[in-house]
């Protein structure tokens, strides 16, 4: 069932195959949104955009690289023909690369010598090319889709756009330095957008899902069904809800951020949907 602040507006969601995103882009449909589902992978929105055609939506699938600026425009060339002007912006593509993330939390002495222990990177160890690409896949990433839609929906009157960010925008995890500093930078960044195109009638800001369990984070959390790792359980005992996150958790807030009726006067803020991680100290 859509209303009035969604009903036939467009909205353009990256990383729309991903795990998150393929969630909300089905929720705008619902909602009566017009949804344009991109991803690096056509093949990653086709079941996406087979839950929205079931639900009875619409929806144009498109794949590009958020980071590719000509790509991008031509993306949004189509998008003005096909649905018309974008309002809603979901910048949900992006991150992290398992060789941008170290095995120790801090410096070891054997990381100076040539006998290191089997399976141990560390800080040296980390590839600068895998470094910048996740920083640019955060960053350019979120950057590029925001200046190219934000000038279409300037020159339609206004819009939205809602940024991903990360509980490491607020404090650095160990061990994923790049994806950590990269996330900051979003947060930064969506301040910057609003005060910049709120004369545009553009507001602009973020979420910062708290842990939510996808292949890579299976990799380094567990799971409660198949066990925890020790640092899933370390994030356990540190997020007051005692639970991982689910994609629906999400909704609620990205609706609210969205929608002009609702939010008129709120921009440039990023909201933990965390399950209050953020708010226990550990002690």
């Amino acid at each position: 069932m859509g209303n009035q602040s969604f009903q036939g507006q467009v909205a353009v969601v990256t990383g729309a195959g991903g795990r998150l995103c393929s969630v909300i882009a089905r929720d705008l449909a619902k909602k009566g949104c017009r949804v344009v589902l991109l991803d690096r992978s056509s093949q990653a929105l086709e079941p996406v955009s087979a839950g929205i055609q079931e639900d009875g939506g619409t929806c144009l699938c498109l794949a590009c690289d958020v980071t590719d600026e000509p790509a991008m425009q031509s993306v949004a060339d189509q998008v003005q023909k096909t649905f018309g002007p974008c309002r809603f912006l979901i910048n949900g593509a992006g991150g992290n690369n398992n060789k941008a993330i170290t095995s120790i939390t801090q410096f070891h002495q054997e990381e100076l010598s040539g006998h290191k222990p089997e399976g141990m990177t560390g800080l040296f160890d980390l590839d600068i090319n895998v470094i910048e690409s996740v920083i640019k896949t955060n960053t350019i990433g979120t950057f590029v889709p925001s200046r190219i839609f934000g000038k279409q929906m300037a020159a339609a009157g206004g819009g939205s756009i809602l940024n991903f960010a990360s509980m490491n925008s607020y404090r650095p995890l160990t061990k994923v330095l790049a994806y950590a500093m990269s996330k900051a930078a979003v947060v930064n960044m969506t301040q910057w957008l609003a005060t910049y195109l709120a004369p545009a009638k553009i507001r602009v800001n973020a979420i910062a899902p708290g842990f939510f369990i996808n292949e890579r984070s299976r990799m380094i959390l567990g799971t409660p069904e198949e066990g925890l790792t020790a640092r899933g359980t370390n994030v356990m005992n540190h997020t007051p809800a005692g639970r991982f996150g689910n994609p629906e958790d999400l909704l609620g807030c990205v609706a609210w951020l969205l929608d002009d009726q609702a939010a008129s006067y709120v921009t440039g803020i990023t909201v933990p949907v965390d399950g209050g991680f953020l708010a226990h100290s550990g002690i």
